[in-house]
């Protein structure tokens, strides 16, 4: 089940059809669909880390902002960990982009107007931004579509993400967040042994996880904190939020006659 811990989150799946009608109309239109993964994150964090992540980030701003927010998708693209450690479940990219199409041409079909993606995973990046820069063709002037990550919403954020590693993974801040969110699911007598440098910093070419670290994590989780992971869980969702009302209002910076009417490419 999903990790919606905010009882005053707007949780689609709980609701039924009229009260969902009646969301349509509200805030533009907009809805929020969180993207985890599900991954091994070393020998100290659950595999949902990303998932667990990006539900509670959402629960959040859902409730400051009643914006309803989508289940989590939990399978995504994870294929740069390799099988070397038993946890990963990833789907290919060419999977996870039409899955992410086909959601939000249901999203049009049932009169949403915007749609945020929201990412914890690196994996996804790249897939995701394909998918976004198809939509925003297909679906022109029916729906207005974006991709935001947690751990870049602000400068602040990224820097305390990338401190201890560039190339990172299950690092100091990912379980500083872990700790805070979820403490009961933090091997805490592994953290201290589990840090593991980032080998890629002068490297030219791309290599998945199984050639760049022994256990998994890059970067020193070892000087994890649950403080730490409480500031960056509330810098993510008041960033968020600002966003957020934004995206409520934002229109093209075009006037729609200027570009409506134009031939649309599909991607079936």
């Amino acid at each position: 089940m999903p990790d919606f811990s905010n009882s005053d989150a707007v949780v689609l799946e709980n609701l039924a059809w009229p009260e969902i009608a009646e969301l349509v109309e509200q805030d533009g239109g907009l809805l929020l669909l969180p993207l985890g993964a599900t991954e091994q994150h070393g020998p100290h964090l659950p595999v949902a880390m990303d998932t667990l992540l990006v539900e509670r980030v959402c629960a959040e701003v859902s409730a400051k902002t009643r914006v309803p927010v989508m289940s989590a998708l939990r399978y995504t693209v994870s294929q740069g960990h390799t099988p070397k450690w038993p946890g990963t479940f990833s789907l290919r990219h060419e999977t996870f982009m039409a899955v992410l199409r086909e959601l939000a041409e249901w999203a049009v079909a049932t009169g949403w107007k915007r749609l945020l993606f929201v990412n914890a995973h690196f994996g996804n990046d790249a897939p995701a931004r394909v998918a976004v820069d198809q939509l925003r063709l297909s679906q022109m002037g029916k729906l207005q579509v974006g991709l935001l990550h947690v751990f870049q919403l602000s400068d602040s954020i990224w820097k305390a993400y990338t401190d201890d590693a560039g190339d990172l993974h299950a690092n100091r801040a990912e379980t500083s967040l872990m700790m805070f969110l979820c403490p009961d699911l933090v091997h805490g007598a592994r953290v201290k042994e589990a840090d593991d440098p980032d080998r890629t910093v002068e490297t030219v070419f791309s290599y998945p996880v199984a050639q760049t670290s022994l256990n998994g994590v890059t970067g020193a989780p070892s000087g994890a904190t649950a403080e730490e992971g409480r500031r960056l869980f509330e810098a993510m969702v008041d960033a968020l939020v600002e966003k957020i009302h934004r995206a409520r209002v934002e229109c093209p910076p075009l006037d729609a006659s200027l570009w409506d009417g134009l031939s649309k490419p599909r991607y079936d």
